[in-house]
């Protein structure tokens, strides 16, 4: 059944049975239909749920664009299984072969042996070499530039021909996109190789340094000459550049706190299975085969069974150029296929490829086919929930699920199979308008942004969390600042909830503030209405934040510690089930999250140095002052405090027990002082600020002081680190201004002494004039003509000003 360009074709709600269990109102967001559509799993009566995902192509680093993909997966995995109670399968492929992998592992062979071989070649033949692979990539790529233009050159002529896309601009007009994006990729690809090229002929660049620049360009041109000639039967070649990168691509998602898989399925384990999985669409008649042993699946023939092509984006069915990225760069052109939108389920392999035996000859699986057959080999002829990034919509999915229906079609009249009831598009990562991509070299990898610190794993999945699932993100300061926000404020309560657990009597437990329990009942139905609403986090972690609030501004007289632990165990459930905790387990009863208490083994020393600081503030602060008996009474309790506490000094409480012992030795000093009571008080606090504000603050410490109750011992976060340099930032900006209008008096001052100098008599002889009365003012013009009398008034005025600076000169010299 052919769709209409604009139309989805009908979507079957799953069957509903009157002895099914009862499961929540859950709403999902279905790519079928984009609109929410409720959910109803296969299985209601076990509540089990088998979802298939789409996992990473193996041949790079994976970035943080891939990380919004599989952080907001994850996110809506635990919610299916931590908060609704659903007994999720969650499976996901790795795709260790297909058409990048098998040009990327292919060219990273050959640059290797090329590399090998320039020790025995000279610098004319490297030079070479290096020119024919930029001409080429000049001519694919920047096709507005000359051919064989010198390297030396290209910059210039880049300027010229691409200014509108090196000043952010569209060619022709309109908004500036993909397209603009991967322009820019390819100038800097070949300025940096230009550049590295006349430095290495005219500079004497390092041969490695060369290739560190122009690995780029002579990747594609390496392959094009000898692509063809490798022994592609060693499967080595690509398997060495895959199982590398799965294994990095499993750090990084551990390191972002994602769960692994239950079940991963590989491509390359599973050849025998995709072949008869291939053979059984052909045998259903929607296939057919071509010469060349390749296999291409027949869209006419499957429409016309009634069947619908394309349900996620039937509007882009015609869409050639993601028709063409959807078949792979090594595809080549054939006359035999039937229709240009017929995509390979079968590929035969040429001269440079990997090959499997198939009963169509030696081959490979076309993209698509591959996880029709991994999917449908672990959850069958129907599954749940099948997702992946917005951008395998069409043509990965709409391929996908065509070729899986042809497979488990009964050939009924109707168009009643449906191979996957609800399909979960995860929305882009944007940078400057363009998704951040591999393809167009705009991304930062996911080790490098946790490895320099630009984001946590918590703080990344904040973001995630408060820009929802489905919609793109566009990494912004003020979302960035957002993120930030909400996780301080979190970190605040949590550090308060649990002082509250530590320290507040258990007789005040009855008692519950009216607003906070209010708020807390109505926090707990949003949340679940905002969940139920196709995972709406972002609604959940407004109402997270407004719950806060109102504990912030509560009458802590009127709410008792059950009431406030209880918000915070809730709050704390519900971070461990978006993630945002580490490995901490739904039921864990502790409350808070990682981060936010001290060292264990450093608490006795900072309960010791927090008690002395508190008591020697309350003694500076007291109307009589700090005077030496006082603290010589404080030293003794403390130093006698430590000894019965019996607190041992090991290497890891070293940094701690310095920090007790300094403030003890200085209020030793103190303690002797001369000082009257005003004078040591101010000298006391001061130690205090230090201690807080320097020794403390160096060890990741920080004593957030309070009116009547001892400090808040808490770590120094991220967080109350940026605050603190923006505060550094803003105090040296001000001493800067004052310092330079300072200088700027005292300028204006020296100035004025200089002019001060000048007899006003002397001011006015120049060549502008002929003739000067007795005081020194012009009579007549340079001409001989009189002094206008307007001139002459403008004149005075000026010569008066100048009189009494140089009489303030006179007197301030002894002159007058």
């Amino acid at each position: 059944m052919a769709t209409s360009s604009r139309q989805q074709p009908p979507w079957q709600l799953p069957p509903q049975h009157t002895s099914d269990a009862p499961v929540p109102p859950l709403k999902i967001w279905n790519s079928l239909t984009r609109s929410k559509t409720p959910f109803f799993p296969l299985d209601r009566s076990n509540k089990k749920v088998t979802w298939y995902a789409c996992g990473p192509t193996v041949y790079d680093d994976a970035h943080l664009g891939h990380a919004r993909n599989y952080v907001s997966t994850d996110i809506i995995r635990r919610i299916m299984k931590d908060y609704f109670k659903f007994d999720v399968k969650f499976v996901m492929n790795i795709t260790d072969v297909d058409d990048k992998i098998i040009l990327r592992g292919r060219q990273q062979h050959l640059f290797e042996e090329y590399k090998a071989t320039q020790s025995k070649i000279d610098k004319t033949q490297v030079e070479a070499d290096c020119r024919a692979a930029l001409n080429a990539y000049v001519s694919k790529n920047l096709t507005l530039l000359s051919h064989d233009l010198p390297p030396e050159q290209l910059s210039r002529q880049i300027s010229e021909k691409y200014a509108e896309v090196l000043e952010g601009k569209a060619p022709a007009g309109g908004i500036p996109g993909d397209k603009e994006a991967k322009l820019k990729m390819h100038i800097r690809t070949v300025q940096a190789a230009s550049k590295a090229m006349v430095s290495y002929i005219k500079e004497g660049m390092s041969i490695e340094e060369l290739n560190q620049n122009v690995q780029d360009i002579l990747l594609p041109y390496l392959d094009s000459l000898y692509g063809p000639k490798i022994d592609a039967s060693d499967h080595s070649i690509f398997t060495k550049l895959t199982k590398r990168f799965e294994d990095r691509f499993t750090e990084d998602v551990r390191a972002l706190n994602c769960l692994d898989p239950d079940v991963i399925t590989r491509v390359t384990e599973y050849g025998p299975k995709i072949v008869d999985f291939v053979g059984k669409v052909l045998d259903n008649g929607f296939a057919y085969k071509t010469s060349d042993g390749s296999v291409y699946f027949d869209i006419k023939t499957f429409e016309a069974a009634n069947n619908c092509y394309a349900r996620l984006e039937p509007w882009n069915r015609n869409d050639k150029e993601l028709q063409a990225d959807g078949e792979g760069a090594l595809t080549k052109k054939t006359s035999e296929k039937r229709s240009d939108a017929d995509f390979a389920l079968w590929k035969s392999s040429k001269p440079g490829e990997p090959s499997w035996p198939s009963p169509w000859g030696g081959g490979r699986p076309g993209w698509h086919i591959e996880c029709s057959a991994m999917a449908s080999d672990k959850l069958g002829g129907q599954i749940d929930i099948h997702s992946g990034g917005i951008d395998l919509a069409f043509p990965h999915h709409d391929n996908e699920i065509a070729q899986s229906e042809a497979y488990w079609s009964e050939k009924s009249s109707k168009c009643s199979h449906q191979w996957v009831n609800y399909f979960m598009h995860m929305g882009h990562l944007s940078i400057q308008g363009s998704k951040m991509s591999k393809s167009l070299k705009n991304f930062t990898t996911i080790r490098e942004a946790l490895g320099r610190g630009d984001w946590t794993p918590r703080g990344l999945r904040i973001v995630f969390l408060l820009g929802g699932w489905r919609e793109g993100i566009e990494i912004t300061d003020d979302l960035v600042k957002e993120g930030s926000s909400w996780e301080d404020k979190l970190n605040n309560f949590f550090i308060k909830a649990n002082d509250v657990l530590e320290n507040q009597p258990s007789d005040k437990d009855d008692l519950a503030n009216k607003d906070l329990e209010t708020a807390f009942a109505q926090t707990k139905e949003n949340t679940d209405h905002a969940l139920c609403d196709s995972f709406n986090t972002a609604s959940v972690m407004k109402s997270i934040s407004e719950l806060i609030s109102v504990y912030n501004l509560a009458d802590k007289k009127t709410a008792g510690p059950r009431q406030i632990l209880d918000v915070a165990r809730w709050i704390t459930s519900m971070v461990n089930i978006f993630g945002l905790n580490g490995t901490a387990a739904i039921n864990d009863s502790s409350i808070g999250w990682s981060g936010i208490g001290v060292p264990e083994h450093a608490k006795p020393w900072l309960s010791s140095i927090s008690r002395l600081r508190d008591d020697l503030r309350r003694t500076a602060k007291s109307q009589d002052g700090a005077t030496t008996t006082s603290l010589q009474d404080l030293l003794s309790t403390s130093e006698l405090e430590s000894k019965s506490n019996g607190i041992a000094n090991e290497a890891v409480t070293e940094p701690y027990a310095r920090v007790l012992s300094s403030l003890e030795s200085e209020l030793s000093s103190l303690s002797t002082s001369a000082s009257s009571p005003k004078d040591l008080s101010k000298q006391i606090l001061s130690l205090c600020d230090r201690i807080r504000d320097v020794d403390l603050w160096n060890l990741d410490i920080y004593l957030e002081d309070r009116d009547a109750q001892p400090a808040l011992i808490r770590p120094v976060t991220r967080e109350m680190r940026a605050a603190k340099e923006a505060a550094r930032l803003k105090a040296s900006e001000e001493a800067e201004a004052k310092r330079r209008a300072k200088a700027e008096r005292e300028k204006e001052a020296k100035e004025k002494v200089e002019r001060g100098k000048l007899d006003p008599k002397e001011m006015f002889k120049t060549e502008e004039y002929s003739a000067w009365d007795e005081e020194g003012l012009p009579t007549r013009e340079r001409n001989g003509g009189e002094v206008p009398k307007s001139k002459g008034k403008k004149l005075r005025k000026e010569w008066e000003r100048q009189k009494r600076l140089h009489e303030g000169w006179k007197r301030e010299n002894g002159l007058a």
